[in-house]
């Protein structure tokens, strides 16, 4: 059997009508001149029989035909068409149709229980491939989806959180990889689709959620990793301030500060610009050793 599709040109439908009718009514005034309604019986049937040829292609639309079991072509134009009887003429759309999984619970890379869902566009591109290589096209989409998900799930973690173990960052995760893991995905789904014939157009992760038992203790992990990265800013910000703040000091010569004194304002300026609260000024009335 030829496996690479091939175009079949099918004879225009309204000729095919237009000869049909020709057939039955002369058949049919056969029969009455002749007084033999045998005649016309079987005009009639002829007629009824070859009306089973009579197809119509919407756009975008496919019409696979077989004889006996043998592969002749596939009907991609659009119109009405007039086919051999005997074709078993198998429907298939061209259109491009929308996927959308459920969120499904699978571990991501570190072992954390998540659940993730993802949108596909796909459409049939060899109509050869998706009605002979594989049982129901359509069925075999939705669990290679899946598999493909589940997949790429379990091969990058949810969040780029510190690995205890290396100490390494994972930078491309499934919350921030964006466009990358979503390109990922449909390289995947192409991969494994392409012996159904199926082009995919787009896929995306469209739900991203870790699991109901771990999500609570996730969320705080996250807050808790904001809270550090910020004070680490503040830190650093601070830090620039002090050093900023002695220089100008010591190159205005506006007061003169030993290590004692400067080591006790820079506790003071750190003090009061790592602190999360407002800082109450206390006004000093005397001189600055007492």
């Amino acid at each position: 059997m030829n496996k690479i599709e091939s175009t079949f040109k099918p004879m225009s439908g309204y000729v095919g009508l237009l000869l049909m009718l020709i057939l039955g009514i002369g058949g049919i005034v056969l029969g009455i001149m002749l007084k033999n309604p045998a005649i016309i019986i079987i005009a009639v049937l002829i007629f009824l029989f070859l009306s089973i040829g009579l197809t119509a292609v919407s756009p975008n639309g496919s019409r696979v035909l077989t004889l006996f079991g043998a592969y002749k072509g596939t009907v991609r134009d659009n119109g009405f068409f007039f086919i051999n009887p005997f074709y078993k003429k198998q429907r298939i759309s061209l259109r491009a149709r929308n996927l959308d999984t459920p969120p499904i619970k699978v571990n991501d890379s570190l072992g954390n229980p998540i659940k993730i869902g993802a949108v596909v566009v796909w459409k049939v591109k060899e109509t050869f491939r998706a009605a002979f290589d594989v049982d129901d096209y359509q069925s075999f989409v939705n669990i290679q989806s899946e598999a493909a998900i589940r997949k790429l799930a379990g091969q990058y973690p949810y969040d780029d959180f510190e690995d205890e173990d290396t100490g390494q960052i994972n930078h491309l995760t499934l919350r921030s990889g964006g466009a990358e893991i979503d390109e990922k995905l449909e390289d995947a789904l192409t991969r494994r689709l392409q012996i159904a014939g199926i082009e995919v157009i787009e896929a995306r992760i469209s739900y991203l959620a870790y699991s109901e038992e771990i999500a609570s203790a996730m969320l705080q992990r996250q807050q808790a990793t904001a809270i550090i990265a910020a004070r680490r800013k503040i830190v650093e910000g601070a830090v620039g301030m002090v050093d900023d703040a002695l220089k100008q000091l010591s190159a205005k010569k506006i007061v003169e500060l030993d290590d004692d004194k400067r080591a006790a304002m820079v506790s003071n300026l750190l003090v009061v610009l790592c602190s999360d609260k407002a800082a109450s000024p206390i006004v000093n009335a005397g001189t600055l050793h007492n």
